[in-house]
């Protein structure tokens, strides 16, 4: 989702980047199994290393080069930052490259690299899912439509780990006037999946908000966020052999942490080698285990719309609203 509870006029970085910055600290930790404890002692701060964003969004690490980008959707830009150099413009546009005023949230979201290096992003106000090589060049359109209609404003999209095909989803946040806009073409909110030769494939049509999505480490379960307060919930969907899914099970149901009046609603996640998601939602980041057991939230205190696995797999940075967060974890993410 992109709804941003507060915004900052400002652009800083909390420190100046050094080896030895000290961050100030936001929120705190909720255990609720003590399984927890293993992946996050008890004590680990949560750092701010950057605030002042409209809404930040889609947190990717970009290995080689040990850097950070996200988005800020509203601001049309994709922000860079490092320990070394802290914060710095990466991209602008990133979403949007029309005339005028788009929308409210108009730039790129999700963000992810895949095998080739290439920086893919979803992209509101151009409706599509590009590609742009890191090293220079131009973008290309990787996917902009389904049976020959435009996608409302893609949200955030993920590589399968073993296939080349990305799965993407198209929730309604980006348009002018969300569900209520008159350009409108498809009838129904999507999860996708487009292989490499450009062949666009509806996998799922039944989500009213569909968000974040990953992988399970062995490519067989590919797991969906729904960004609806009404059913706030994380499913999961066996992956065929042919790269299509099966019908989904419901993992985790957050509703009542919305009704409990926690800010944010279900949106992007990660997992970690052994399969547990950490999954932004009501609360902070909540984390799940892989058969849907609430083991405690990273309570940022903010509405929190992403992570990302960073540095050598242990760091998890969080884009929670108008802050950039980190916090260190006893595990690693998958794949990394």
């Amino acid at each position: 989702m992109a709804t941003a509870a507060i915004t900052l006029t400002t652009l800083s970085t909390s420190q100046p980047a050094t080896a030895q910055a000290v961050y100030p600290s936001i929120g705190q930790v909720v255990y609720q199994d003590a399984g927890l404890e293993k992946l996050l002692p008890k004590g680990t701060p949560i750092e701010v290393l950057a605030s002042g964003f409209v809404w930040s969004e889609g947190p990717i690490w970009i290995k080689n080069g040990n850097y950070l980008l996200f988005s800020d959707v509203p601001q049309n830009i994709i922000f860079k930052w490092s320990e070394q150099d802290g914060l710095s413009e990466f991209l602008k546009p990133s979403g949007y490259t029309g005339r005028g005023t788009y929308s409210e949230e108009p730039g790129s979201n999700g963000l992810t690299l895949d095998r080739q290096g290439r920086l893919i992003a979803c992209e509101h106000g151009d409706r599509r899912v590009s590609a742009m090589p890191l090293t220079g060049g131009g973008k290309w359109t990787l996917a902009d439509r389904y049976q020959g209609k435009r996608f409302h404003s893609p949200n955030d999209v993920v590589q399968h780990p073993t296939q080349d095909s990305y799965y993407f989803t198209d929730p309604p946040y980006g348009l002018p006037k969300r569900q209520d806009d008159p350009t409108k073409e498809l009838p129904h909110y999507g999860v996708y999946r487009v292989t490499p030769d450009g062949t666009v494939t509806l996998l799922v049509s039944d989500l009213t908000r569909p968000n974040g999505l990953a992988f399970s480490p062995d490519g067989k379960t590919l797991y969906v966020a729904q960004s609806d307060p009404e059913r706030a919930i994380w499913m999961a969907y066996l992956v065929l052999a042919d790269g299509t899914v099966g019908k989904g099970r419901l993992l985790y149901d957050a509703t009542p942490m919305v009704k409990q009046g926690l800010p944010g609603l279900p949106d992007g996640f990660k997992l970690d080698k052994d399969g547990n998601l950490w999954a932004t939602g009501p609360g902070g980041v909540l984390i799940i285990s892989p058969d849907g057991k609430l083991l405690g939230r990273i309570d940022t205190k903010q509405a929190t719309a992403n992570c990302a696995w960073g540095n050598d797999g242990s760091t998890l940075y969080i884009t929670a609203d108008g802050y950039l967060c980190r916090i260190r974890t006893n595990t690693r993410g998958a794949g990394f």
